[in-house]
């Protein structure tokens, strides 16, 4: 089966976070990172203040549904020493985005061990991420909007990243 790990970076929303979680419980994601500003579970040893912790827990549990206690996930202060720890040990690096470089899902080839690269709500993922990712995949649209909410987009790229 193929191994998959998932970056969440600078994801603002509680709600997006809790439902990554759960989508990535439910794909056997081997490991999820919050990196950047991306709200994470409280930690035993967490250097955030306690109502704090105990408030973004909560939001994130209302999605999770307690896929934050049954997902191994760590956060991590820098992406990109992260990116290339995980290119290091033999993981394709993936960022999930539209750009000129993108090549569609359904056309991707994925290798055995990859590391799925998410980013911000709006914006997406910042350039120098992806030009430190092997590879830019994105998922083509058939509407009239440019892009699915990245929950949605996510589970889309994990399903297709498990099933084929």
């Amino acid at each position: 089966m193929r191994e998959i790990v998932l970056i969440i970076h600078d994801i603002r929303s509680t709600h997006n976070v809790g439902s990554l979680f759960r989508t990535a419980e439910g794909l056997g994601v081997e490991q999820i990172y919050c990196t950047g500003y991306t709200p994470y579970p409280a930690t035993e040893n967490d250097d955030r203040l306690p109502h704090l912790a105990t408030k973004l827990t909560k939001q994130i549990n209302k999605t999770a549904l307690g896929a934050e206690s049954t997902v191994p996930w760590a956060h991590h202060e820098s992406v990109e020493d992260l990116l290339s720890n995980l290119k290091d040990q033999g993981y394709q690096t993936i960022a999930l985005e539209q750009d000129a470089r993108s090549v569609p899902l359904p056309e991707f080839k994925p290798s055995d061990k990859c590391v799925v690269l998410i980013g911000r709500e709006v914006e997406g993922v910042e350039q120098q991420l992806l030009d430190l990712c092997e590879s830019i995949v994105e998922i083509p649209m058939y509407g009239t909007k440019e892009s699915f909410n990245v929950a949605q987009a996510a589970a889309i790229m994990l399903y297709t990243l498990r099933e084929s």
